[in-house]
């Protein structure tokens, strides 16, 4: 009961369903590039990401004794499902994922 015309997504899943793509899951968080603000960890269902504390660079003087800079780093890998929920919510477009 093939019907040419219509994409291929749309014969299989029917005219109520929407097509969505195959997940890709991370591979790669800049450190460098994120705030530290922890939504991408909030959000994360599978707890794949760990904040750390950030190392420090031999430019910085060290005023700022009390404060610690967290960044994300990835914990668990292997875990992720390829939502992008991190990816959502990262102001600083952090995340790099897999090809689909």
């Amino acid at each position: 009961m093939s019907q040419p015309g219509l994409p291929w997504w749309r014969r299989t899943y029917g005219p109520s369903r929407q097509f969505r793509p195959p997940p890709s899951p991370i591979i790669r968080v800049k450190r460098d590039g994120g705030i530290g603000c922890g939504r991408c960890y909030k959000v994360c269902p599978r707890n794949v990401l760990d904040l750390v504390e950030r190392e420090l660079d031999a430019e910085d003087d060290g005023d700022n004794e009390d404060d610690n800079m967290m960044v994300m780093a990835l914990a668990n890998a292997m875990d992720c499902i390829g939502c992008g929920a991190c990816g959502r919510v990262c102001p600083k477009d952090c995340y790099t994922y897999a090809p689909a």
